[in-house]
């Protein structure tokens, strides 16, 4: 039986993130990841290039994939990169939404309106720790997706994400510029830098511990708290509530989608 390579790929607002599993034993392991910026108005063959371009550079073929799965919340890119998927890899990919087997009972009032990424993320953290679980994901939006001791999606909650705040700030207020998201050197900054940096990291964690705070009355006092995205583990670094950080989850559920699918 010839060797299963999977490519899963996360396409979100602001960025694309990929990955290989490569199969041993019936058991996926992450092999290479990447994260490549979202553009709209990229075209398939621009995106295979960049496939081709990531794939050369880790001494990979992509003539080695042998399936290819897909998470979106842009739905507008998801024909290119069935397309991209059928030009490069020769067959159409799977592809996260209604009709695809999760093992996870929405209890959402209009399930359809829940993001692929939100779905993807509560199966990974289910599967993997246990419920009750609080996935927070801090991505475009900063995200918190709820699964019950019983594995069941029972909603969430979503917040604009730190990035996007600090951008509404800075083209709304003309004397403040960008800062790096770091620890200040105290949490009453003494400088414009060291303010922002204050209100950005420590006003994000206070957020995550507060509706953490809110949550568990309603989910259960034991819910445990994991975070993933790109400011996850230093936002996690000043939280209370957050027990660990999961930087791959989205790759790992598209990963488990795939397996109770294929």
């Amino acid at each position: 039986m010839s060797q299963t390579v999977l490519l899963v790929i996360d396409i979100g607002n602001t960025n694309v993130s990929l990955g290989i599993f490569d199969y041993t034993n019936a058991e996926g392991k992450l092999s290479q990841h990447w994260r490549l910026s979202t553009h709209r108005e990229q075209t398939s063959d621009e995106v295979a290039i960049a496939i081709h371009t990531l794939f050369d550079h880790e001494g990979r073929s992509v003539s080695e994939v042998t399936d290819v799965i897909i998470s979106s919340v842009v739905p507008p890119v998801v024909p290119i990169w069935e397309r991209v998927s059928t030009k490069l890899f020769d067959r159409p990919p799977y592809v996260v939404g209604p009709g695809m087997r999760t093992g996870m009972p929405v209890r959402y009032d209009n399930p359809h309106e829940v993001g692929a990424d939100r779905i993807v993320n509560a199966v990974a953290a289910y599967e993997i720790y246990g419920g009750p679980i609080i996935a927070v994901d801090f991505g475009t939006a900063t995200t918190f997706d709820c699964i019950s001791r019983d594995g069941e999606y029972m909603g969430g909650v979503i917040c604009p994400g730190i990035h996007i705040s600090m951008e509404a700030l800075f083209e709304r207020a003309s004397k403040l510029h960008r800062v790096e998201i770091a620890r200040p050197k105290s949490v009453i900054g003494k400088t414009t830098t060291g303010a922002l940096q204050s209100g950005l990291l420590y006003g994000y964690a206070g957020l995550v511990d507060a509706m953490v705070e809110r949550i568990r009355p309603e989910l259960g006092e034991d819910a445990r708290v994991i975070a993933t995205g790109g400011l996850a583990r230093r936002i996690a670094s000043e939280s209370r509530a957050i027990e660990s950080v999961a930087p791959f989850l989205t790759l790992e559920g598209l990963r488990i989608l795939f397996e109770k699918n294929r």
